[in-house]
């Protein structure tokens, strides 16, 4: 009679159980459990996913182009409008780009609180001009981006 060794519900050769050596085997999550925990974990990322879009659906601030205008071969002049809150003070990055789309100019403006009577809703939004020198002829122009400044 040959034996392929002991079992775990059988003793071994010094009378310990595999279950009372090793431990008993761990206890799986029921289905319902599992269940539970995906709900939970959804919710909270759905939870977060809204958060995050209602915070980054309002921009601090924001720069819009009006207008264009080459005065000469090196320079040109830029029209945007910012928006943002009247009290604050941002700064925007004017570019002036050639035919390429290669950036030719250049410059920050800084924007300033809007004073009593300026701009539209309520000093909310204002227009501003700013003249760019460029190192080569430009064809187009525009606020690449907008930030407070702290």
């Amino acid at each position: 009679m040959s034996t392929t060794g002991p079992t775990p519900t059988h003793p071994t050769s010094s009378g310990i159980s595999v279950a009372n050596r090793y431990g008993a085997p761990k206890q799986r999550l029921s289905r319902g459990a599992k269940r539970g925990i995906a709900i939970a974990v959804l919710a909270v990322a759905v939870v977060l996913a809204g958060y995050f879009a209602f915070v980054q659906s309002k921009p601090a601030v924001s720069g819009t182009d009006v207008g264009f205008n080459v005065s000469d071969p090196h320079h040109a002049i830029v029209d945007f409008q910012v928006t943002k809150d009247p009290e604050a003070t941002a700064q925007c990055a004017v570019q002036a780009l050639n035919e390429t789309y290669a950036v030719v100019g250049w410059k920050v403006a800084t924007i300033g609180p809007a004073a009593e009577g300026e701009g539209h809703d309520g000093g909310r939004t204002t227009v501003h001009r700013i003249q760019l020198r460029t190192e080569s002829p430009s064809v187009t122009g525009g606020v690449n981006a907008c930030w407070i400044v702290k």
